[in-house]
């Protein structure tokens, strides 16, 4: 199977990032970014990001998961700490997340590091899932193989039953990390291919140094 696709090209001309219109530090230049994109291109996971991780064979692996909260110490997002990806970062802390806004053609990719939060905050979110995703986290044994599509059917059915008039608390093997970055990247797709990279680079004394890199 062979196909050629030399000929699929896109102009990007939507938007410029220029040294003039930037801030001190990443954070705020994220938010700008998410609330342009989550107000203005509707029908999107604006949350949607690819994390990057080093597996247990040595080889990154990505897929896509979804951000729950941004603050001034890093990335946020949950799941089963026993899946291939959980297991990983534990092993593996350095991690890569990447945002692909292509409606507005820009890109942000950051480099730090991931921990566990704090368990009494991934109990707090637990609490506000809707009771079909509590009960999801239950079921999925998260990357290990099943026999086909009716024994993860069969064990909702079951576990809706045990959990009949009751609440549900958070799995101990479910939970959330934080990705503290050391960078992050800001690009803009300009025209010619000549686009717009912001680079922001924790330095030694937790200051950001701001760069811009060639395209």
């Amino acid at each position: 199977m062979q196909k050629d696709l030399g000929h699929y090209r896109k102009s990007y001309n939507k938007g410029t990032l220029l040294e003039d219109s930037i801030s001190d530090t990443p954070y705020t230049l994220f938010e700008k970014w998410f609330l342009e994109v989550d107000n203005h291109f509707k029908g999107i996971e604006v949350n949607a990001m690819t994390l990057s991780t080093i597996s247990s064979d040595g080889y990154p692996k990505s897929r896509v998961v979804l951000l729950k909260k941004y603050n001034s110490e890093g990335f946020i997002f949950y799941t089963n700490y026993e899946s291939n990806k959980g297991k990983s970062i534990i092993k593996h802390p350095k991690v890569c997340l990447s945002f692909h806004w292509e409606g507005a053609e820009r890109q942000v990719i950051i480099k730090g590091k991931a921990e566990k939060i704090p368990s009494s905050v991934s109990d707090s979110y637990f609490k506000s899932r809707p009771r079909g995703s509590q009960l999801g986290a239950y079921v999925s044994k998260q990357s290990s193989v099943v026999k086909n599509r009716s024994e993860i059917e069969n064990r909702l059915i079951e576990l809706e039953e045990k959990f009949k008039g009751q609440s549900i608390n958070r799995p101990e093997f479910w939970g959330g990390f934080i990705v503290r970055p050391i960078e992050i990247e800001f690009w803009q797709g300009r025209e010619n291919r000549l686009h717009d990279r912001i680079l922001y680079k924790l330095d030694g004394d937790l200051k950001w140094l701001i760069q811009r890199l060639s395209p």
